[in-house]
């Protein structure tokens, strides 16, 4: 009995112990975050705005900068030679989720994170993932109370409404995660209706069979509905056809974002041997010189007869600024149409929503304004027996930095409908088994329910807008550009 009563006493001197040292570190910790934590330069406009303030403070308490920011002075317990090895793989997936670091200077230089950036924050917070059990356990004081989240989301909501709210949009929505797409953008049209007759000439192409509307049909949803794209001499691209539509609001142009803007990507196809195949601009160009009535138009649309690489691509690019699909049943609905669509479509959106769907498909375009790896939460390739090829490099491609391998451009969702086959390489063949693998793979909640995927398609299918006041199902396939009439 005196033996039991020593070993229990024993147990709770070690229990104690334990205590006492882990109260110990906690406190070492809290003043070791405290101490280096992110700081606000003293001209820096935040200090005086009271909502990005407490959303800044809540975070800086949080100390996001530990995992989803390079080079960060971390704590002691992350050189230790077993946390270390746990550590290091909680900082490669934290910043392969999320890149803090463009946040927190948008903080300090009292500017707006880009839309994808305040969508990634909103989901985490509302899902209440971060901070990590595992992280809190040494970290207590950077659990986020409710205020704080509150803290948060206010400012995520009050930032759309400042910077990125569509004109026309209703007040209620004007802090919602999707935009109507505007009515019009800036467009120089003596250049776009050049662009216009440029996209449909096939002389652009090595052997005058192929021009851009090949692939992105103006009928079919801006693309070609096909697997990937066939090119001249019936060759197979090997890669799915981006929606021409709306491209305007993509911050790259290409699924791995090699081309900067519309005139860059405009070049790409025109040249490559698998697509269009011409071999060399000079050629281009004098073809464009020898086809009459072009010369007058470049004249007109660039002050010059200058024909070149440059000025075709422009004259394409503008065209294609005209490409936006403006007034979806969904876009009639953030403008104040509360029966523009129905009590299924609605409860689609909030589910798309909750999931996770909008923190990467969020913006004008629903899409498109953001890079993000595919199998963020979920071995996408691997449980598809899917042989890898080189266009599943995404971002690899153009950056060589092993943290992008897989990363593409975000898809536009507008006119997904349209759209398919969908995902990069064409392997999805029906909106529900995009939405169920998107779940799977990219948010955490992995199997979602038969009623999520109905209710999420039949609010993907409200995005479908018109093209010169044409609903998208009945553009034709050589739809006229119509220049406002003062042009």
């Amino acid at each position: 009995m005196v033996r039991s009563s020593t070993i229990i006493k024993g147990i709770a001197g070690l229990v104690a112990l334990g205590v006492v040292a882990w109260g110990g570190t906690v406190t070492y910790l809290e003043h070791f975050d405290h101490a280096g934590a992110p700081q606000l330069p003293a001209s820096s406009p935040t200090r005086q705005d009271p909502t990005a303030m407490a959303a800044f403070t809540a975070l800086r308490e949080v100390r996001c900068d530990y995992c989803h920011t390079q080079n960060a002075n971390l704590p002691f317990y992350f050189s230790l030679p077993l946390a270390n090895q746990i550590m290091k793989r909680d900082l490669v997936q934290g910043q392969r989720h999320f890149e803090y670091a463009p946040v927190l200077a948008a903080l300090q230089q009292g500017k707006p994170p880009s839309v994808e950036q305040l969508s990634r924050i909103e989901e985490v917070i509302t899902q209440n993932r971060m901070p990590p059990a595992a992280y809190l356990l040494m970290h207590p004081h950077a659990h986020l109370n409710e205020k704080q989240r509150v803290d948060i989301l206010n400012w995520v909501r009050e930032q759309r409404e400042r910077y990125y709210a569509t004109p026309g949009v209703a007040a209620q929505f004007r802090g919602e995660p999707i935009q109507p797409i505007p009515e019009s953008v800036g467009v120089d049209w003596k250049k776009a209706e050049l662009g216009r007759a440029l996209f449909f000439d096939k002389g652009l192409s090595g052997d005058g069979t192929l021009n851009c509307a090949s692939c992105h049909g103006l009928d079919k949803g801006g693309v070609d509905n096909l697997t990937t794209a066939t090119g001249i001499g019936g060759q197979k691209g090997p890669i799915n056809v981006p929606s021409v539509y709306n491209s305007v609001f993509s911050m790259s142009q290409f699924w791995n974002g090699r081309a900067k803007d519309l005139a860059e990507q405009a070049a790409g196809p025109v040249m490559n041997p698998l697509e269009m195949g011409s071999h060399d601009w000079a050629t281009v160009a004098e073809h464009v010189r020898s086809t009459p009535g072009y010369a007058g138009q470049f004249e007109a649309a660039f002050g010059s007869d200058q024909i070149d690489k440059d000025t075709i691509t422009g004259a394409i690019a503008e065209y294609e600024k005209t490409l936006i699909t403006p007034d979806s049943r969904f876009d009639l609905y953030l403008k104040g149409d509360a029966k523009a669509i129905t009590a299924q479509e609605k409860r689609g959106y909030e589910r798309f929503k909750e999931i996770g769907c909008s923190g990467c498909h969020s913006g004008i375009a629903v899409g498109g304004d953001a890079y993000e790896i595919l199998g963020l939460e979920g071995p996408y390739f691997e449980n598809r027996h899917t042989k890898l090829t080189a266009a599943d490099e995404g971002r690899l491609s153009v950056t060589h930095a092993e943290g992008d391998r897989a990363r593409f451009k975000v898809p536009n969702l507008r006119n997904v409908e349209l759209t398919g086959p969908w995902l990069h390489d064409g392997s999805a063949t029906t909106l529900e088994q995009v939405v169920r693998e998107m779940a799977r793979y990219e948010t955490p909640d992995r199997d979602i329910a038969d009623q999520d995927v109905a209710d999420i398609v039949a609010f993907l299918r409200t995005l479908t807008g018109k093209y010169e006041g044409i609903p998208l199902k009945d553009v034709p396939a050589d739809q006229p550009l119509q220049a406002p009439a003062s042009n």
